[in-house]
């Protein structure tokens, strides 16, 4: 057993030396020269976890786990030489200690010499260091995070001393700057500085603000660079601040080449669109052929005129082409488009700049004179501007017109009625032999017992069943077929088709138009039956008026008629006008509704002209849109850019409606409207209207279109 130590003295201060050893936090062992514990403290036994008697007289290495079992005989031997009242107190001992458990422990130990009676011990005081190591691991797992993080973000991070230095930055810096690693490894800055500006458009304006920012330390920025590779990045800078000190400053750099690329194409679009915007609001006053006012247009200005000081010298003169229909058939609808546009330039040479000259439709002109002393002058003007040849496609062509005047007489009228007298009195130059004008007189009201004459006839013709149904395929460039017809009412009277644009208005003015409608589903639905039955996809359109469906049973009528053929709802497709969803009354769009909720399709006719829009179509209980064919018409040899077809199927096609092209008469156009990702195609350049028996005729005519519409497409 080591030297004893010898007992406290009687009168220490305090409470003894026993009670001031036991009460130290740290573990004490004091070690006698041959190595054996000659005394511990309450916090060695603790520590350690032995009583303080198992401690006393034992070997001190007991409690130093291998690799340590040298115990502190080198330390002793190196203290005697340094002992001394004015000897520094020596660095503490990193070490490791074995509890009684066999658990081991980092700790620290710090020793000194202690002479009593001549005998020299070593106080070795423990304390162990968990705590401290806590905290290290703490330190080095938030300092591996906050790398991680600096790595892991899209950012480039660049952190420059306030010497101007580069002190760090992240691998997504030199990624984004595509710094070789070779320079990097320099460490040469000026260097580095300057790989980086020969990448800018504008260096000059970089180093400008590098210069201000170190000028004010703690200054703030965000600015844009571009490069001279079209890319583009954001630069954020802030300044390192260490307690309060701002010590060097932090450069973020975020590439931001997509959203700039996206900001523009959408700054691109939203000139297009504000472009196409304008056409659209032109076209729902303009004439799209000839540049005109359109119906709307005159009317409004019509009734405006009506209301003001030139009530009293107000003047309609109507007027359409006589035998137009001649050129469009003889010469073809190009040359009728031309004959159009010309009569529409001589028109206005006729007139002056204030008055209005628009197109009502077809070949059908009207021009408002408002304040004219002699209305009657420009009339034979008109007449006689017409009647001068001109050329079209190489034929010398005389056009001729019938025109009706009307004038605003002392008793006030209403527009609709001034314009009705115009229409009487053209009518009435028809009757005299064409080429000519009349000004309205009460007399020409006759013309009302020819309108009367079509109306019974074609109540007798709808008694008699007189009324047939012609189909027009409908062709789908993608599956290379037809998929769809449309049903064409016909009427044949004495021996001559009454064109639909005249028998249907009587219709609809006299209530025919129901009775037609239900005969030609009614027929359709049986004719069709077979052709139907081979493809759910395939399908049957048919135009529904306004005037079909104000009646209260109309849609109910259309699905029991449906099932009683044998028809599936899901196969009919029903065209309406954009005017039906103007009509006041709820029941339209409620009848609209019950037919769609059963599997019905509608299909909006004659999208672009009168009141249609864009902008409202997102609000339309429709299932498909039929451009109209005046749209198609100003495809002339498909090499055109019109960004208002693009913009109505896109704009479509993102509502998730189907779109159908009318008036399709040259490969070039189908061509035109296929790459535009048309869904359907329909005109003459497939197929004529053909009665029931000429099914098979359509159908084989328009797979030669689609396949001479393919390998034309496959040569480009």
């Amino acid at each position: 057993m080591g030297a004893p130590l010898p007992p406290a003295q009687p009168g220490s201060p305090g409470l003894g030396f026993q009670a001031v050893f036991d009460a130290l936090p740290d573990a004490v062992l004091v070690i006698a020269g041959d190595g054996l514990i000659s005394l511990a403290n309450t916090a060695a036994a603790s520590i350690f976890g032995y009583a303080k008697l198992d401690l006393i007289g034992r070997d001190h290495r007991f409690v130093l786990p291998n690799g340590f079992h040298d115990g502190f005989e080198g330390y002793f031997a190196s203290l005697r030489p340094t002992q001394g009242a004015d000897a520094p107190a020596p660095s503490p001992l990193e070490t490791y200690g074995l509890r009684s458990d066999g658990s081991e422990f980092q700790g620290e130990v710090a020793c000194s010499l202690l002479d009593a009676e001549g005998t020299t011990f070593l106080v070795a005081s423990f304390r162990p260091t968990f705590h401290r190591q806590e905290a290290d691991d703490g330190l080095r797992e938030a300092m591996s995070l906050l790398s991680a993080t600096l790595e892991s973000t899209a950012d480039g991070i660049l952190v420059v001393g306030i010497d101007g230095k580069i002190a760090g930055m992240n691998d997504q810096f030199s990624a984004m700057w595509r710094i070789p690693r070779e320079l990097l490894d320099t460490h040469d800055d000026e260097a580095v500085m300057g790989y980086v500006l020969g990448q800018l458009s504008d260096p000059e304006t970089f180093l400008e603000k590098v210069h201000e920012l170190y000028a004010h330390p703690a200054a703030e920025s965000h600015d844009v660079l571009d490069f001279r590779d079209g890319r583009t990045f954001e630069r954020y800078s802030r300044p390192q601040k260490v307690d309060d000190k701002v010590v060097g400053r932090v450069w973020s750099f975020r590439d931001v080449t997509p959203r700039r690329h996206a900001q523009e194409q959408a700054k691109r679009a939203m000139a297009e669109l504000a472009e196409q915007a304008e056409q659209l609001k032109a076209m729902a006053f303009q004439d799209p052929l000839t540049g005109l006012a359109n119906r709307k247009l005159f009317h409004e200005q019509l009734t405006e005129a009506l209301r003001g000081e030139c009530s009293a010298a107000v003047d309609v003169l109507l007027l359409d082409l006589d035998d137009f229909k001649e050129v469009n058939d003889i010469l073809g609808h190009h040359a009728g488009d031309q004959m159009l546009i010309e009569v529409a330039r001589r028109l206005r040479a006729c007139v002056r700049p204030d008055d209005t000259v628009a197109r009502l439709g077809g070949d059908e002109f009207v021009v408002l004179l408002t304040g004219s002393t002699d209305a009657d002058s420009v009339a034979e003007c008109i007449v006689e501007s017409l009647n001068v040849p001109v050329l079209i496609d190489g034929a010398m062509l005389r056009p001729s017109l019938s025109l009706g005047l009307a004038s605003m007489s002392e008793g006030v009228i209403a527009a609709s009625e001034l314009l009705r007298r115009a229409d009487v009195a053209m009518y009435a130059a028809k009757a005299a032999g064409k080429n000519q004008y009349l000004r309205f007189q009460p007399e020409m009201m006759t013309a009302l017992v020819r309108r009367t004459d079509m109306e019974a006839g074609l109540r007798l013709a709808v008694d008699n069943d007189e009324i047939t149904v012609n189909y027009q395929p409908i062709v789908s460039p993608v599956r290379g077929e037809v998929a769809q017809f449309e049903a064409l009412a016909r009427w044949d009277r004495n021996g001559e088709r009454v064109p639909p644009s005249q028998f249907i208005p009587t219709a609809e003015r006299s209530g025919l138009i129901s009775a037609i409608g239900m005969h030609m589903l009614q027929e359709s639905f049986t004719q069709l039956r077979a052709w139907l039955a081979g493809s759910p996809e395939r399908s049957l359109a048919v135009n529904v008026s306004g005037v079909q469906l104000r009646e209260r049973d109309f849609a109910d009528d259309v699905l029991r008629l449906a099932e009683s053929c044998g028809m599936n709802p899901a196969q009919l497709v029903l065209e309406v006008t954009e005017s039906v969803f103007f009509d006041h009354d709820d029941h339209v769009i409620e009848q609209l509704g019950r037919l769609r909720h059963a599997g019905v399709s509608v299909a909006l006719d004659d999208f672009g002209t009168g009141y249609s829009s864009l902008g409202r179509l997102q609000d339309l209980p429709v299932d498909a849109v039929k451009i109209d064919r005046s749209f198609v018409s100003m495809i002339r040899t498909g090499a055109e850019k019109l960004p208002i077809l693009s913009s109505m199927i896109n704009m479509a096609h993102s509502l998730g409606l189907t779109v159908t092209a009318e008036g399709v008469e040259t490969a070039a156009q189908a061509a035109y409207l296929t790459d535009l990702q048309c869904d359907l195609l329909q005109g003459y350049l497939f197929s004529f209207p053909e009665p029931d028996t000429g099914l098979e005729i359509a159908l084989l005519r328009s797979a030669d279109a689609v396949d001479a519409l393919e390998g034309m497409r496959l040569r480009r």
